[in-house]
């Protein structure tokens, strides 16, 4: 039997079918593939980002730092200060190869000695023994009445701004400086002793700001000598000698090592006056010129006053003359009592005056200082107590102050201590500046009373906490032994008197802060203390905190308080002068204090 081989041919319908499935299989396909490329691409370009990103993180910019928008130049005259390691603000002025700082940068940052009178256009600097002037516009000055000539111009000054040459400055003051151009910026420094220095170690690049991203300042050289100014952890702050402050890499700072900056300016030395004995002074208030025949009175139940200070003088007008009420018979009799006379001068016995008006101007200003010392060689006074109070640290705070160096160079000249009357140190007093008083001033006194006064709050006039940390202070500015510390012989008697009923209004009356009296106070002497204790019947008690005595009665129904100022609390305040080692104390005013509290008072002034 013939075998018939069978195969697996496809018949015409399987081919049909299959043909189809290739052609849906290819269609299905051929949509596929866009949608692969697409997929691909976005990858790729999800994949290029972000090696881009990678990439651009770990390189560092190439961006270098606008210089002249850095030293903050704007005009083309314009130079910047970079002063102890601090680019300014502010520039100064490049003119004619000479800088020029603006006056209140001199004043704040580098000699607040240098005075500029924009009211008469004149600029003044104090030496211990001769005053500085110098006309704005010139390139002469005077050292006292020698004349004296720069290369260039000394005080530039235009409608809003005074410039005063640098060069100048640094002729009395202890700083250097080096100009470096392209930008224009001079290198300050006024601070002198150990530093930190560093070379690159390595070819790199000072950033604006710890960060590889910050722009660069400047491209540093291999060895290029840096200032370290902060060793952060990964980044170090740094100035190059020229001037260029900014970041860089640790690893790229060298071995640092300590230098020793110096300069061999001299610095002013001040002399002064000085007694060899305990000052023991009074204050002595004369209204009148016949209140002067009462001085023998006055003094004779005293005892060991080695100096007085009659309220002879005070500024009368507005063009620096003065009231006098001096008398030459009043000075001879203290002269030979071994009393030295020390002239007071006031600014507060003519209201109409504006003490502002007079200090600011320089030719009033120094009127009065000629006004004042005439007085004191006319009547052979030994000193001058100036006493100049409720003063605005805006208006006169400088002026106040160069006329105090103005005057201590005329007293000086003329053998006349110069004393000066101050509040005890707080912040609105701080104007006064008594460590610039101790250098030209003979003795610097504190006022140390008023805690409480007339139209304060009720409490002590002097308490020992006031007085021995107005001490402390003081002592903070000025030496020991030129500090006379001031007293008061007076109390303030304190009256709390009930309001009446139809005065009350119940909204304030519900207040928190409600005070159902009305409160007053009357200065009065010693004497007069202990009488009204007296006769009211109250006994005083100690007060550990105050160092006083206090006292309160009751009288027609209005409620007195008094912090006692007696021989107790005198006491606990010569203490604090003894302790200290002052060079004397003072007290306000003859006339208040009982004959006994003398014999406390000699205890400690006795040398």
């Amino acid at each position: 039997m013939e075998r018939t081989q069978r195969t697996n041919r496809p018949t015409n319908g399987n081919r049909n079918r299959n043909r189809n499935r290739n052609r849906r299989r290819n269609r299905k396909n051929t949509k596929l593939a866009p949608v692969i490329v697409v997929i691909v691409l976005i990858l790729l370009v999800l994949l290029i980002a972000v090696g881009t990103k990678i990439i651009q993180k770990y390189i560092p910019s190439k961006e270098h730092q606008d210089m002249t928008e850095y030293y903050h130049l704007q005009a083309d005259d314009d130079i910047s200060l970079v002063v102890d390691h601090e680019v300014l603000e502010t520039p100064g002025k490049y003119i004619d190869g000479e800088v020029y700082v603006d006056y209140e940068t001199v004043h704040d940052r580098f000699n607040d000695r240098f005075y500029w009178d924009a009211n008469e256009n004149v600029l003044l600097y104090t030496l211990p023994d001769n005053l500085v002037t110098v006309a704005a516009g010139s390139n002469t000055y005077q050292v006292g009445k020698e004349n004296q000539s720069a290369d260039y111009t000394i005080v530039r000054n235009d409608s809003n701004t005074m410039y005063l040459a640098l060069d100048f400055v640094e002729q009395y003051t202890n700083i250097t400086h080096e100009v470096y151009e392209g930008p224009n910026r001079t290198v300050i420094n006024t601070v002198w002793g150990d530093v930190d220095t560093a070379p690159a170690k390595k070819a790199t690049q000072l950033r604006l700001k710890g960060g590889i991203k910050s722009p660069i300042v400047k491209d540093l050289e291999k060895g290029e000598t840096l200032t370290i100014l902060d060793a952060g952890d990964r980044w170090t702050k740094a100035m190059t000698e020229d001037g260029v402050i900014g970041y860089l890499k640790n690893k790229f700072v060298g071995k640092v090592t300590t230098e020793t900056l110096n300069n061999d300016f001299t610095e002013p030395e001040f002399t002064h006056i000085s007694k060899d004995f305990t000052i023991e002074m009074a204050w002595h208030q004369v209204t009148t010129k016949d209140a002067n025949s009462t001085i023998a009175t006055v003094l004779q139940n005293t005892k060991g006053i080695n100096v007085i200070a009659p309220t002879w003088f005070y500024l009368n007008d507005n063009n620096g003359n003065i009231a006098n009420l001096a008398s030459l018979d009043y000075v001879n009799y203290c002269h030979q009592n071994n009393i030295e006379v020390w002239g007071l001068v006031s600014n507060l016995e003519n209201k109409e005056v504006d003490t502002a008006a007079v200090l600011t101007h320089t030719s009033t200003r120094q009127y009065l200082v000629n006004q004042i010392i005439s007085a004191a060689i006319q009547y052979d006074l030994d000193g001058i107590n100036l006493d100049f109070e409720s003063l605005n640290s805006e208006a006169v705070g400088d002026s106040y102050i160069q006329f105090i160096r103005e005057l201590s160079l005329k007293c000086a000249n003329n053998g006349v201590v110069l004393s000066v009357d101050n509040y005890v140190p707080s912040a609105y007093t701080a104007f006064y500046d008594r460590e610039e008083q101790a250098n030209f001033a003979d003795y610097v006194v504190i006022m140390g009373y008023d805690e409480h006064y007339a139209g304060s709050d009720e409490g002590s006039v002097a308490s020992i906490g006031f007085v021995t940390n107005g001490v402390a202070d003081t002592l903070k500015e000025v030496p020991a032994d030129q500090i006379i510390l001031g007293c008061p012989f007076y109390t303030r008697i304190w009256a709390e008197t009930p309001k009446a009923d139809d005065e009350e209004d119940t909204t304030a009356a519900a207040a928190e802060d409600y005070v159902p009296y009305d409160l007053t106070s009357e200065a009065v002497g010693m004497d007069t203390v202990q009488k009204r204790l007296e006769l009211n019947g109250a006994t005083p008690t100690w007060s550990e905190e105050d160092g006083q005595n206090y006292a309160e009665y009751v009288n027609d129904g209005v409620t007195y308080k008094v912090w006692i100022e007696d021989a107790a609390s005198l006491e606990k305040k010569l203490e604090v002068m003894k302790s200290n080692k002052l060079a004397g104390i003072s007290f306000w005013k003859l006339g208040f204090e009982t004959d006994s509290i003398w014999d406390t008072i000699i205890k400690y002034t006795n040398n």
